[in-house]
């Protein structure tokens, strides 16, 4: 069965799918995106994607070239050309084409791709059984990483630095010595049953993912605490965690060289995911 994306206002097959090689996306990273997931062909947290993709537009000047339930309905349509049971869809808006140039083009559409993946079902269920380990390194971002642009080679290269230490992801580390967030997640610790992780600001991107679970654990009475921690907390934490719309809630069972725990999933894993997934309405 061929792939189908969406292109610029019409569906196409994926190995055909092309953008003009002066797409802004493509010169200057001039463009933001999404990542939604699909759960028994359930869109997960739609509508904190959606929002996020607009406020993402705004910060970065650039005009919506389609209205939210025009989005909606192509990643709908995707989603079923695609069989999609269990995926993810990638949402991606640039300033559109023109002559190379630093200032913002004069009229000029912008471009729109939407891609889906699909994902067998028990690859995260596999993953999350056995915990993922994580690997520092030096926050070299630029100073706007609540803005979800197309900026990610810094992400890039941390991930690449984790894969060469046989680690899952990356946990970046800024000026001052905390952990900001990771390459693709946000990062969390347990500690004395207080579930920790760094406030909302202009240093980390405020994971959707990671709105829904402090929701549903408040509402659970759980203590959490947004502070920024550092590796001196990491080496007396009781269990780590990682959140993203890929990965959903991900234990971590080491952090450079330091165990958490024992060294295995912890307790609160189990619980922490099944909150998530009550939020989303699977549960």
């Amino acid at each position: 069965m061929s792939r189908v994306s969406f292109v610029n206002g019409m569906y196409c097959d994926y190995k055909l799918a092309s953008v003009h090689i002066e797409d802004r996306g493509y010169q200057f990273a001039d463009g933001v995106y999404e990542v939604f997931a699909v759960i028994n062909s359930k869109l997960i947290d739609y509508d904190g994607h959606i929002n996020r993709l607009y406020k993402s537009l705004k910060e970065i000047k650039l005009t919506s070239p389609l209205a939210k339930e025009s989005y909606l309905f192509h990643i709908k349509n995707l989603v079923k050309k695609n069989y999609i049971n269990n995926g993810l869809i990638y949402l991606q808006v640039t300033r559109g084409v023109s002559k190379r140039d630093f200032k913002f083009p004069k009229n000029v559409k912008p471009s729109v791709v939407i891609i889906a993946n699909s994902i067998p079902k028990d690859e995260y269920e596999k993953k999350f059984s056995r915990g993922i380990k994580v690997k520092t390194t030096q926050d070299l971002r630029w100073k706007r990483v609540d803005i979800k642009t197309l900026n990610l080679l810094p992400p890039v290269l941390a991930k690449q630095i984790a894969v060469e230490n046989k680690c899952d992801e990356a946990w970046l580390i800024d000026d001052k010595g905390f952990i900001t967030e990771g390459s693709s997640s946000n990062a969390w610790i347990l500690k004395n049953n207080t579930l920790i992780t760094r406030p909302v600001s202009n240093s980390i991107l405020n994971g959707i993912t990671r709105t829904s679970l402090i929701k549903s654990l408040k509402l659970k009475k759980l203590k959490i605490k947004e502070r920024p921690f550092n590796l001196k907390d990491i080496k007396t934490a009781d269990e780590a965690f990682i959140t993203s719309a890929t990965q959903f809630v991900m234990p971590v069972i080491r952090v450079d060289n330091i165990k958490i725990g024992n060294g295995k999933v912890g307790k609160n894993a189990e619980l922490f995911k099944n909150s998530y997934m009550e939020a989303v309405q699977l549960k």
